[in-house]
């Protein structure tokens, strides 16, 4: 069966509680999935969750990265100028992202063409993993799927609240341990990335390998 690689621009946030819980946020404006948001969570025991906004979107995302539960409800994200807001279910966050890292700098040089390479994108696999402990730019999901994961721009996120079914997980901190929901975990300084994530999947539908800019801040 031939594959086909589908590509997911957007935004992810990861970040860190002092409860124990890690939090990756995905904000995808454009995919071949539509314009979603989800949330993947690891609790203080290790168990991993999936808050998607539709069963399709929980299918997908559920073949090709590992979970215990997987929870099916709205995902709403609010923008403004000074910080994002996140309501999933029985999660409420809120996140400031701060002034872009030195690497976000060197990324937003990279022309969007060459980012969009998954050569490149594989090139990039050793450096990241020497820079970031845990992180990876492309290795096999679930499903027999591979992924490849391109960042083009990096913020701090520089403070957070958030709680979960309704208890205070604690000031921000560190993402560590590392996340185990698929090959590579997000930075362990709580990061908000711009990335352009490709998956490619057997039996899929092809999708154009365009970047249009996407509207807003950042």
């Amino acid at each position: 069966m031939r594959a086909h690689r589908l590509r997911f621009h957007g935004w992810i946030a990861g970040l860190g509680t002092a409860s124990g819980t890690r939090l990756v946020l995905g904000h995808w404006p454009r995919s071949p999935l539509g314009s979603f948001s989800d949330v993947m969570a690891e609790l203080p025991d290790g168990h991993r969750v999936l808050l998607a906004p539709s069963a399709r979107i929980a299918e997908f995302v559920s073949a090709t990265y590992r979970f215990d539960e997987v929870r099916t409800q709205p995902v709403t994200v609010l923008r403004t100028e000074a910080d994002w807001s996140v309501d999933a279910g029985p999660l409420r966050l809120r996140f400031t992202p701060g002034a872009r890292t030195a690497l976000g700098a060197l990324l937003r040089a990279v022309p969007p063409a060459l980012a969009a390479n998954t050569t490149w994108t594989a090139l990039c696999d050793l450096p990241a993993r020497l820079l970031l402990p845990g992180v990876r730019t492309r290795g096999s999901a679930g499903g027999g799927r591979r992924e490849w994961y391109a960042a083009r721009d990096v913020h701090r996120i520089t403070a957070a609240r958030a709680s979960w079914e309704d208890r205070d997980l604690g000031p921000l901190r560190p993402v560590v341990p590392p996340v185990r929901f698929g090959f590579g975990s997000a930075p362990p300084r709580p990061a908000l990335t711009r990335i352009l994530t490709t998956v490619e999947a057997a039996g899929t539908a092809a999708v154009p390998d365009t970047d249009p800019a996407e509207p807003g801040r950042m």
